[in-house]
Parts: C-alpha cells; structure tokens; sequence
C-alpha cells in the first residue's frame, strides 16, 4: 500500500487588536513541501511590505532575512510554526503545520456510485 502523502497546511489569519476581535481566517494554501510552505509566506510578505508601517515592514523584512531560516528548518523537523506582523492595530499571522494529506476520489468522468441517488432533498432544502 502506498504511504499517505505528507505536506503542511498554511493559513493567513488576521486580527483587530482595538476590538479584541476574534482572528479571520483570510487564506489557506497546501504546499507539499517546507520549501513550498516558507514560499507562500515570503511572497506574501514581500507583496504587502510595501504597504505597511515602518514597524511592521522591518518586522516582516527581519523574517525575511533572518527568521525563515529557523522556520524552514522547523518545518523541516515537522514542527508548526507562524509568522506575525503587527501593522498598526491589525495583526497578521501566518501559520503553518505539517499535515497527512488524504486522497479523494476525483468524480470528473466518473459514474458516482448507486448510494449516490439515494439521497433525495428534503423541500425545505431545495
């Protein structure tokens, strides 16, 4: 039987600090790879580090040049990690945990079993 593939699954999540508001999940991203997971933070960063406040951009750049080294190599030890930049009072963090991924079935082309048909909405479901 083959192995169940591994990878790592990322989320950007996002925070009002003044409201005390709970975290918005904002993106989500499965890379297959530590390589492919520390990436998808590092474009994300150098797209909006334009953007953001002398102090979050130094966070972010600081992360860039020193930080993703500890986080590739977490991640290369199957560890989660994250990633925050604090712009004024919106926290930005990225997250990442290495996961199983399981396969689903791929339905395009294919006839759905006979137990797919038994299934019948109920009016108010319509």
């Amino acid at each position: 039987m083959n192995a169940l593939p591994r990878g790592y699954w990322c989320e950007c999540w996002t925070q009002n600090l003044d409201k005390d508001q709970r975290p918005a999940l904002h993106a989500s991203f499965d890379a297959h790879s530590a390589v492919q997971a520390d990436r998808w933070i590092a474009i994300a960063l150098r797209t909006i580090s334009p953007a953001l406040d002398a102090a979050a951009s130094e966070q972010a750049w600081e992360w860039l040049y020193a930080g993703r080294i500890d986080t590739r190599r977490a991640l290369l030890r199957a560890e989660p990690c994250s990633v925050t930049v604090d712009q004024a009072s919106t926290r930005i963090t990225w997250t990442v945990r290495p996961v199983i991924f399981l396969p689903l079935a791929h339905r395009q082309g294919i006839e759905l079993p006979a137990c797919a048909y038994d299934f019948k909405p109920h009016a108010t479901d319509v």
